[in-house]
């Protein structure tokens, strides 16, 4: 099978370019998007957002934003002083942007070490009270200098961009990311994990046993405004997997880290540890942060009804097929930690091949079509290479601008793989990279991404991953395993 994604030829006048299409990917491209309300609008509304947390007994609002590394970072205001946050940002170091998974600091020309400073401001429409924390309420955070300018590392700022650069093409996506999770009895981190369930992957064992646990996971979610569409038990032992209903990519990352913390939240509650690392022991089968989308024009699922494969049209079709090919570098910003690359082998469902077919969990593009009478809404396609080290901003932003890409270049899907690739003769499917350096050679070759992220966003994920491939070079996969644990 062809591995990399053809141009369709002029073989007759073809489907007009999409509007908008050639536009500028980079921060120069959507300025408008990513541009400070004025500030007596962002005093009003964030009165308005204090008004209701009070009325939900929240004394403190949690801000967070993640960093290069997939490590969510935070800082907390009191109620009262929410009004000012939103006015005048809560200072953040630049720094922040070379952080690793252990807290540690890369190095980066374009960040300028301990020197300046940043202004974190609260997206406080996103403000919701923290059902499992009593008292506290969550806010995502957006990062400008202090003159108010957008900070060009901020990673949601990024995604928010390239979501914008979609509606100038008159198109918007609809996103979401499965959340999986291993839970443990608590105990020293530097002892092996000890599962409080045991039982047959996907067993009903499982929820039986921890049935009050996850009765609470679903009800702080819905407590929390998200429609959560399914919940259960995963392959390896204590793992749970839960999926929330799609929504714009920007809202879809937020919703991520929002699980996130609330499951684990939840489990501290229930005397649990709880990790979303890639792995959590070697040669089992870890976490994936599967990142589903489909592509709209107003009210059309792209998806469906066209004369591609499966129902595609022309623009979603060309959409994937850039994703497709881009896969290898976007292994960087969706497969952050190096213990990703231990969970990403053949025949674990992790998409660890270049590939795509219908509903083929072996593949690193599974085309979904949901059942037949619902296609016309539930078509998508899911990432299934992508884990939960990844920033889900970086994750969603940089598939979106890989696959406008690869729509304004009007790409063609390769042929449709079936089965499992591992069984296939060798060389016949591409493996995604096996490693850190392979994925970031490819990186370093990706103009669409340098372009997208903008040189400062580019160089300090380059400096992060340089960075934590070299602290592992040499580690055991236990030593990988066991180092990124409990970091996520």
């Amino acid at each position: 099978m062809t591995t990399g994604t053809a141009t369709v030829g002029p073989t007759g006048p073809g489907p007009a370019r999409p509007s908008g299409a050639g536009q500028p990917l980079g921060p120069a491209g959507s300025a408008a998007a990513v541009a400070l309300p004025p500030r007596a609008e962002r005093a009003a509304r964030a009165q308005e957002a204090a008004d209701r947390l009070r009325t939900a007994a929240v004394e403190a609002v949690a801000v967070t934003w993640v960093d290069n590394a997939g490590i969510t970072r935070v800082k907390a205001v009191p109620l009262g002083g929410l009004t000012h946050a939103a006015q005048w940002g809560v200072g953040t170091a630049p720094c922040f942007d070379l952080f690793l998974a252990d807290d540690a600091m890369a190095t980066s020309p374009a960040v300028g070490g301990p020197t300046g400073d940043l202004r974190l401001y609260p997206d406080v429409e996103r403000a919701v009270p923290l059902a499992a924390q009593p008292g506290w309420a969550w806010a995502p955070g957006d990062r400008y200098t202090q003159g108010g300018a957008p900070h060009p590392g901020c990673q949601r700022l990024f995604a928010r961009r390239m979501a914008a650069a979609a509606v100038g093409r008159g198109l918007s996506l609809k996103a979401g990311i499965e959340v999986e999770w291993v839970v443990a009895l608590a105990g020293s981190p530097q002892e092996a994990p000890q599962y409080p369930t045991h039982g047959p992957a996907y067993g009903m064992h499982r929820l039986t046993d921890l049935s009050d646990y996850l009765r609470d996971v679903l009800r702080a979610l819905g407590e929390q405004g998200l429609a959560v569409l399914q919940i259960h038990p995963e392959y390896s032992p204590g793992q749970f997997e839960v999926s929330v209903a799609p929504e714009d990519p920007v809202g879809a990352a937020d919703t991520s880290v929002l699980v996130r913390h609330t499951v684990r939240a939840v489990s501290a509650r229930h005397g649990l540890r709880v990790s979303f690392a890639p792995v959590i022991e070697a040669g089992a089968v870890g976490n994936g942060g599967h990142l589903h989308l489909s592509l709209w024009r107003g009210e059309r699922n792209l998806g469906h009804g066209g004369s591609g494969p499966y129902g595609l049209t022309a623009e979603a079709e060309g959409f994937l097929a850039g994703v497709l090919d881009a896969l290898p570098e976007l292994l960087v910003l969706g497969c952050s930690s190096p213990a990703g690359y231990l969970r990403l082998v053949p025949s674990h469902w992790a998409g660890a091949y270049q590939c795509w077919g219908l509903e083929n969990r072996e593949a690193a593009l599974r085309l979904v079509t949901g059942s037949t009478g619902e296609r016309a809404t539930a078509a998508n396609a899911e990432v299934k290479c992508f884990d939960a080290s990844a920033n889900p901003y970086l994750a969603v932003g940089a598939v979106i601008a890989t696959g406008l890409a690869g729509l304004d270049q009007r790409r063609a899907l390769p042929p449709e793989f079936t089965g499992d690739p591992a069984a296939a003769e060798p060389g016949t499917v591409p493996r995604l990279p096996e490693g850190p350096a392979a994925a970031l050679a490819a990186y370093e070759g990706s103009a669409v991404l340098r372009e997208a992220l903008g040189e400062p966003l580019y160089q300090a994920v380059l400096a992060v991953r340089r960075a934590e491939a070299e602290q592992y070079a040499a580690a055991t996969p236990e030593e990988v395993a066991a180092a990124a644990r409990w970091r996520y």
